[in-house]
C-alpha cells in the first residue's frame, strides 16, 4: 500500500510541473523575443532560424511552483533555491547578451559555495575499489566544488542539439526516481528524490517544445539550472545512501562527462583553451556527420544513456560484480565506436595525401 501511495504522489508531482511547464514555455518563448534572448544560426550551432533561449527560465518557475506544493522548507533546500537563483541570473544574462567564460564560471563558483558553506552539503568521504578515503575541511570543500562544477558544465556542454540536455537530464532524474522506489522506500520523501520528481515534469513540459524541430532553447540559464540539480541529487543522495555509491550518478552520466573529456582532450591538442574555444566535433556531431538525422542522432545518444541508467539500477539492486563487468563491457563499446569517428583526431579523406 505504501508503495501505491507513493506512485500516487509521483505521478501527481510530475503531472503538476509538466502541466505549469507545457503553459509557460509558449509565454517565455515571446518574453524571449521581446528581451532579444535569440540565438542567431552561425557556423557552430546547428539551427538555421534565429530560436528563443530561456526555456530554462519556464522549467525553473515550474520546478518552483512544484517545490512550494509538495516540498519541504530546510536549510539545504533554501541554499539550493539561492544558488539555483544566482546561477539561474547569470545565465539569463549570457542569454540576453553573451558574456565571458570565467564570469560564467564565478557565477558557478558562488552558486556553488552557498550550497557548500550554507547548505552544508559536502563530499566528505568515498569509497573506491575497496579503499575509503577521508576528506577533511577544507578539502571536501575543494572536491565538492570541483565535483559540482564539473557536472554543472558537463550538461551546458551537451546542450548543442534540439533535446539533448533536457532528455539526458531526465533520464538521469528518473533513473533516481525508479532506485529511490525500488531500494528507498520510505527515501521518497527526501529532497534528493523530491528534486528528481520535480525536474522530471518540469523538463518534460519544456521537451514537448525542445524536442527536434526545437521552438525553443533552454539556454545557458536552463542547462546551468539543470546542471546544479544534477549535482545536488548526486551529492544529497550520496549523502542518504539514496544510493551507496557515486559511481551511480556518474555511470548514468557517461555519455556527457566522456564527451567532455573528449572535447578537453581534443581542444589541448589543438593547443586551444578548452573551455573557450567551442566547436562542431562534440558526440552528436560526429552522428550527424555519419549522415544520421537530427531525431536519429538523439535516440541514439538516449538510448546509450538508457543502458547505463539500467546497469546503474542493477548496481543500485546489489548485483554489484555483474553491474561492473556490464559497466566495463558498455564503456569498452561506447569508447570503440566512439573513437572510430574523429571527436579526437581527424580522420584524413581516402586518396588524400599527406
Amino acid at each position: 500500500m505504501r508503495l501505491e501511495v507513493n506512485i500516487t504522489n509521483i505521478l501527481l508531482m510530475i503531472a503538476t510541473t509538466f502541466i505549469f511547464s507545457l503553459i509557460l514555455v509558449p509565454i517565455c518563448k515571446k518574453i524571449a523575443f521581446h528581451i532579444g534572448a535569440i540565438d542567431y544560426p552561425n557556423k557552430r550551432r546547428l539551427n538555421k532560424v534565429p530560436m528563443p533561449t530561456i526555456g530554462g527560465l519556464a522549467v525553473f518557475i515550474s520546478f518552483l511552483f512544484g517545490y512550494m506544493i509538495f516540498g519541504r522548507g530546510t536549510t539545504e533546500m533554501i541554499s539550493i533555491l539561492i544558488a539555483s537563483f544566482i546561477i539561474l541570473m547569470v545565465g539569463l544574462i549570457d542569454d540576453i547578451k553573451p558574456i565571458s567564460a570565467k564570469y560564467q564560471l564565478i557565477g558557478q563558483i558562488v552558486a556553488v559555495l552557498i550550497i557548500i558553506l550554507y547548505g552544508k552539503i559536502t563530499i566528505d568521504d568515498v569509497t573506491i575499489l575497496g579503499a575509503h578515503f577521508v576528506f577533511p575541511t577544507p578539502l571536501n570543500y575543494l572536491i565538492t566544488l570541483i565535483f559540482m562544477v564539473g557536472i554543472i558544465n558537463a550538461i551546458d556542454l551537451s546542450d548543442g542539439m534540439d533535446g539533448l540536455s533536457s532528455g539526458i537530464s531526465i533520464i538521469y532524474f528518473l533513473t533516481i526516481t525508479i532506485i529511490a522506489t525500488i531500494i528507498g522506500g520510505g527515501k521518497l520523501g527526501n529532497m534528493d528524490t523530491t528534486i528528481a520528481i520535480l525536474m522530471i515534469g518540469s523538463l518534460l513540459g519544456f521537451l514537448v517544445y525542445n524536442f527536434p524541430p526545437a521552438k525553443i532553447y533552454i539556454g545557458d540559464s536552463g542547462s546551468n539550472f539543470m546542471g546544479l540539480m544534477v549535482a545536488t541529487t548526486a551529492l544529497y543522495g550520496f549523502k542518504l545512501a539514496t544510493f551507496t555509491s557515486l559511481l551511480i550518478p556518474l555511470a548514468i552520466l557517461a555519455t556527457p562527462i566522456i564527451d567532455v573529456l573528449f572535447s578537453i582532450i581534443r581542444r589541448s591538442l589543438k593547443k586551444q583553451n578548452p573551455f573557450t574555444n567551442p566547436d562542431k566535433e562534440h558526440l552528436h556531431h560526429q552522428l550527424l556527420k555519419m549522415k544520421f538525422s537530427t531525431k536519429t542522432s538523439l535516440l541514439i545518444i538516449y538510448t546509450i544513456n538508457l543502458c547505463f541508467s539500467a546497469v546503474s539500477i542493477l548496481y543500485a539492486l546489489g548485483d554489484i560484480t555483474y553491474a561492473l563487468i556490464l559497466y566495463f563491457a558498455l564503456m569498452i563499446i561506447f569508447l570503440f565506436i566512439v573513437l572510430k569517428t574523429d571527436i579526437l583526431f581527424p580522420k584524413r579523406e581516402k586518396g588524400k595525401k599527406k
